[in-house]
């Protein structure tokens, strides 16, 4: 007897429709799994036949057949468990056949029957629901990330006994109740490092403001002890409230990765993903052999921190060049082609040399001319190129430490980059764009008009300061942000010359 129920697979972040179907026949003692399945897959025919009988289903030896189509897709791991078992019960005449090709079954066995949980819900959920779908079947453990999706009924089971009585009128299951990602968001909050406890460094303080409100990438470079990292860590705190839109879009990559937490259910607040600088460049990119989003697409909609930069591998720093100018990296391997979301604020931290104190007021480097050459050029022009705002952090002086002055809170930095994000997102309404440093060549055209001083004044630093075509629009993109933070509808001179001024040290460092 021929039994049909509906699953679902992934590809990147994306789910495809998968029909399991399975036929039991007389004939010699035979269980096969075909449709381009991996060995997850195969082997589930072991943990299917051991928690059919402990479940109380008898499991007789007959030939049996499923198929997993579309046979030319590739599926990976164990979700197809639950929806394999339930086509042979209905095969067997156990349960509806009729009932369950009404629900999306997703599910991994435990050898006890028990329904374990699966990674990769969410864009499962989204997917189906845009093919047509609204009931589904899932496991318990992954309940509240499913309640975050609206228009579906959702309803979450323990075991493989409750799907067989839940399809069969035998016995309630309840839908699982949808979530509040506002009120959610306020009952966990992050913990973050704040600015007032960071003594001194206005400058630095102000770049990372511009940084956060525009989501422009921004290098710090100084010495040891200059309070980079510091920076850096305290860096989320000011950036933009996550929206529930952005936040979707990260759990569905956490979700892939098995990195959610299921206990909040959906990510609450921007990533701060900070790689070890012997990160290998699979972990940084994704793939693998059973292909997964990196660290970089980890940091969608949030931000990438990379201590000394210059100690990662040459290599992997320029597979960032794609993801930082497209927002997206396409991983290539043998078997597939994946491309996952990559938009994140790079913030890179650096010393100027291998001793650190190249130019420094307090300390003599003791680097040579080629050593700091070499370790400079560790960083590459067209990598550079890339990240709109390079800071210099001086040495902290003793007044800085010592001082009594207040210094301002993350909470109140934040406040201005809020208004500022928010004329963003009104100036780029149903573009899919949630800030400056996303827009495209006509849209900056279009919003980053100067008049003809501030021309000039541009002019004269393209020229004098050998700007690429990309660093022109980084600068005009980095002005319209400033703008934005004075709540100002036109770019002035005093913003064109303070965004100019973050591009000066690639003459004074590198001078490409």
């Amino acid at each position: 007897m021929l039994a049909i129920t509906n699953c679902y697979g992934l590809e990147g972040v994306e789910g495809f429709r998968v029909t399991v179907e399975a036929n039991v026949s007389g004939g010699k003692h035979i269980f096969e799994i075909v449709g381009l399945a991996d060995a997850a897959i195969k082997e589930s025919k072991e943990r299917i036949r051991t928690a059919m009988k402990n479940s109380g289903f008898q499991f007789t030896g007959q030939k049996i057949i499923v198929n997993l189509a579309p046979a030319s897709r590739k599926k990976e791991g164990p979700m197809y468990d639950l929806p394999i078992a339930i086509s042979l019960l209905a095969s067997y005449g156990i349960t509806s056949s009729a009932e369950a090709k009404n629900y999306v079954i997703l599910g991994e066995l435990s050898l006890s029957g028990k329904v374990r949980k699966i990674r990769g819900l969410l864009p499962i959920l989204i997917s189906a629901r845009k093919d047509g779908f609204t009931k589904f079947i899932v496991p318990a453990a992954n309940a509240h990330e499913a309640s975050f999706i609206e228009g579906i009924d959702v309803y979450a089971v323990e075991t493989l006994s409750d799907v067989v009585g839940f399809l069969n009128g035998e016995k309630q299951i309840a839908r699982v109740e949808a979530s509040n990602y506002e009120q959610q968001k306020k009952a966990h909050p992050k913990a973050v490092v704040d600015f007032k406890n960071i003594r001194g460094q206005a400058n630095a303080k102000r770049a990372l403001e511009i940084a956060a409100a525009g989501g422009h990438n921004i290098l710090l470079i100084g010495p040891p002890g200059s309070g980079k990292t510091l920076m850096a860590k305290a860096f989320p705190s000011i950036l933009p409230e996550l929206t529930f839109e952005e936040a979707l879009e990260i759990t569905k990559i956490h979700s892939v990765a098995g990195e959610l937490d299921l206990n909040d259910g959906i990510v609450l607040h921007r990533p701060i993903r900070t790689p070890h600088h012997t990160a290998t460049l699979t972990s940084l990119t994704g793939g693998g052999r059973t292909s997964r989003p990196g660290e970089i697409s980890l940091a969608h909609n949030g931000v990438l921190f990379l201590d000394e930069v210059p100690e990662y591998n040459h290599k992997t720093l320029e597979t960032l060049r794609q993801p930082l100018e497209d927002g997206q990296i396409t991983v290539a391997r043998a078997n597939q082609t994946i491309t996952y979301p990559s938009n994140f604020v790079l913030v890179a931290s650096m010393n100027p040399c291998p001793c650190g104190y190249y130019g420094s007021k307090k300390h003599e480097c003791s680097c040579t001319p080629n050593q700091i050459h070499k370790y400079l050029s560790k960083l590459s022009g067209p990598l550079m190129d890339r990240i709109d705002l390079h800071i210099e952090v001086d040495d902290v002086t003793y007044e800085d430490i010592s001082g009594n002055a207040e210094e301002e809170c993350s909470a109140d930095i934040r406040a201005r980059v809020n208004k500022a994000r928010d004329i963003q997102l009104k100036r780029f309404k149903g573009q899919k764009i949630y800030s400056n440093s996303k827009m495209s060549p006509p849209l900056t055209k279009q919003h980053c008009h100067l008049d003809p001083q501030a021309e000039t004044i541009l002019k004269t630093a393209f020229e004098n300061l050998s700007l690429s075509a990309r660093a022109y629009d980084k600068i005009l993109k980095v002005a319209r942000t400033i703008a934005d933070l004075e709540g100002e509808e036109n770019i002035g001179v005093a913003h064109l010359a303070e965004a100019i001024q973050y591009r000066s040290l690639d003459q004074k460092y590198w001078n490409f």
